[in-house]
């Protein structure tokens, strides 16, 4: 249904065959022991998926979203953590992409494995409304010299990636939008993990808290937007892949749960009835609705992708809609495979409950799914969403 190219196919398919055989063979252990994939993250970088987007002239790929999405689905039914990291990267170089002045050093790097970035957006003071920093850039030299102070919630890959595009208030804000976002590399003084990940789901993430404390910075170099036009930049550069690659994320979820569920109840039987759990026809309904859901939010998905390629008009609300779409879907497709699948699911040994605890974890990643259903009645409306 992604209509791709027999190039595109190609990439995929390479793409399917390392989440295989590179990153499944780790799932299970990133998931109980709560740790950072790092070898799966490699075997990406050293496909040269870390520079999925980035332009053949610094050395990457030049693909867009609908092969990011393909490409990241095959990644989640694999391990949803490593996809939720892998698509906070995307994020990140959208950012680097964006910018007036493009950071070539770790564009180049990202392109051939040696560069991990990710979004440090939200903050305690600001909660859910990660488009609203309450930290504040202060200028300390007349030469363009910055000083970052700030307290990041929920950075995915915290302590482990190499670059952070971190939003602040600009120095001279009026209005919680007007912000600005830097990039903050790792080694920097003052970059430090302030907190520890263990979670419900995404186990792998890492996505802890991290202090940035009396940072100094030329804002020439590290500025990637343009003065007080943060918040610009997070709708137009980070908004699409975000909220696509997620609704990926999801239907790779879904497809795993859908594949477990079929085959626990085509090989599980009842000797005493010598029957199969799919002679019941209960559990085969439920299959199938797990099918029918899955197979609309693709559709869903491949439906905002047509909009945002083609500029349509209401393509800003298909972006909206589909992390809802999707994580509500994943959520309902996660529960019947439970419920279809008994105590075999309950225990671990199916790797249904890893998906049903992954699936919730886009509920409540910002924006959550109740401010989206408020965003998009509130444009229905005619209202501000902001």
């Amino acid at each position: 249904m992604y209509r791709l190219s027999a190039e595109q196919s190609d990439l995929v398919a390479r793409s399917r065959e390392i989440a295989r055989t590179q990153i499944a063979p780790h799932a299970v252990h990133v998931d109980e022991s709560c740790c950072f994939p790092g070898e799966s993250l490699k075997a990406l970088g050293d496909a040269g998926l870390l520079g999925l987007t980035i332009p053949l002239s610094y050395g990457g790929k030049e693909q867009g979203l609908r092969v990011v999405c393909a490409v990241i689905e095959e990644i989640s039914r694999q391990c949803a953590s490593t996809a939720m990291i892998y698509m906070m990267h995307l994020c990140g170089v959208a950012c680097y992409l964006a910018a007036s002045k493009k950071p070539e050093g770790p564009l180049r790097q990202a392109a051939v494995g040696k560069h991990l970035s990710t979004l440090a957006f939200s903050e305690k003071g600001s909660r859910s409304h990660f488009w609203a920093p309450v930290s504040k850039a202060s200028r300390v030299e007349a030469n363009g010299k910055i000083k970052l102070s700030a307290e990041k919630s929920w950075v995915t890959s915290a302590g482990y990636a190499d670059g952070y595009v971190v939003s602040t208030q600009w120095e001279n804000a009026t209005a919680p939008t007007q912000s600005m976002l830097y990039l903050v590399f790792r080694e920097d003084p003052g970059i430090s993990v302030s907190g520890s990940w263990h979670s419900l789901g995404m186990r792998g993430n890492q996505s802890a808290p991290m202090r940035v404390d009396g940072l100094v910075i030329d804002e020439n170099e590290r500025a990637l937007c343009e003065a007080g036009k943060g918040f610009d930049m997070m709708l137009a550069a980070t908004l699409p892949p975000f909220q696509s690659c997620q609704a990926a994320i999801a239907l790779g979820i879904c497809e795993a749960a859908v594949a477990a569920t079929q085959s626990h109840l085509t090989s599980s039987h009842f000797q005493h009835l010598q029957s199969r759990l799919c002679d019941l026809p209960n559990l085969r309904a439920q299959l199938a609705k797990m099918r029918l859901f899955t197979d609309r939010l693709r559709a869903h998905l491949v439906g905002t992708l047509d909009a945002f390629e083609s500029s349509c008009a209401n393509a800003q609300e298909l972006l909206m809609e589909i992390k809802v779409s999707a994580t509500e879907t994943a959520i309902e497709v996660t529960d019947l495979a439970m419920r279809a699948c008994g105590g075999a699911a309950f225990s671990k040994h199916l790797g249904i409950e890893r998906y049903f605890r992954d699936a919730r974890a886009g509920s409540v990643m910002s924006p959550t799914t109740d401010q989206l259903y408020d965003f998009i009645g509130r444009g229905m409306c005619g209202m501000d969403l902001f």
